[in-house]
């Protein structure tokens, strides 16, 4: 007699679970993969308003190094794991471009520039920046020009060009950088002055008439002094700039919208 041979699908399919497995075990590498690297190393932002112009312009998209300042729950999105402090504590340099949480209620993601550091006493004079007692050299440089569009305000000869008054503000460190100051007696240009505290900074943006940063209390719409710990990163460069112009339901509109001589752009001084 002649032995039956047994059906071979279950033989087939005795190698379903393994190969569902080893894809379930896949994806969640990839995904460890990618909370590691936008985490500990770079993180993608994207920047809506004008106050850092012209350094950042509304519609950038840049990279945010992770590692610079050591890591704090801030650093890590819905800031899990969740601990005090930041390890390593490395404070940035004066100059340094920063995305930090917002010290409000809304930790939002914010950009400025680091002016003081712990025990830096701060002031602003008819617009002057005062660091520990003496100003910071300013001089006045050509006006910012830039073509309009729609995500830019444009005050001054918007049909030609987009033209902002600017100064060239250089830090006792040495780092120079471009600032905006487009009206005299400004809201902000003169401030009182005050000692940075331990574990805080100083940020202002370099929109100096448009920014909401250290200068203000955040009763009054500000920041006041940013706690270290509330860093995320400093600034790295765009990868991405649009005049915002583009329709995102219609793909093509995206390139026609791109500002490609921002494309790599470093932000630091």
């Amino acid at each position: 007699m002649h032995k039956r041979k047994r059906p071979t699908t279950d033989r087939a399919g005795s190698g379903a679970g393994p190969a569902l497995l080893g894809a379930l075990r896949f994806i969640a590498l990839l995904a460890l993969a990618a909370w590691a690297l936008r985490s500990l190393v770079v993180a993608p932002f994207t920047i809506p308003t004008g106050s850092m112009m012209p350094t950042i312009l509304p519609g950038d998209y840049l990279f945010v190094s992770k590692w610079p300042y050591g890591y704090s729950r801030f650093s890590f999105p819905a800031q899990i794991p969740s601990f005090a402090g930041r390890f390593p504590a490395r404070l940035p340099e004066r100059g340094d471009v920063v995305i930090f949480k917002h010290p409000g209620a809304e930790p939002t993601d914010w950009v400025k520039r680091v002016i003081g550091l712990p025990g830096d006493r701060v002031e602003l004079r008819a617009g002057i920046l005062v660091l520990n007692g003496r100003p910071v050299p300013r001089h006045q440089r050509a006006p910012v020009t830039l073509a309009p569009s729609p995500n830019l305000d444009c005050p001054i000869d918007a049909a030609a060009a987009c033209r902002y008054p600017a100064f060239v503000e250089t830090l006792p460190n040495g780092r120079s950088y471009v600032i905006l100051a487009r009206k005299d007696d400004a809201q902000g240009d003169d401030f009182a002055g005050a000692t940075v505290p331990a574990g805080h900074l100083f940020l202002l943006g370099d929109n100096r008439d448009d920014s909401a940063d250290s200068r203000f209390a955040l009763a009054d719409g500000g920041i006041g002094m940013v706690p270290v710990e509330r860093l995320v990163g400093r600034a790295a460069f765009a990868f991405w700039s649009t005049d915002g112009s583009a329709d995102y339901l219609r793909p093509w509109t995206w390139f026609q919208a791109l500002r490609t001589e921002r494309l790599g752009k470093g932000y630091q001084p």
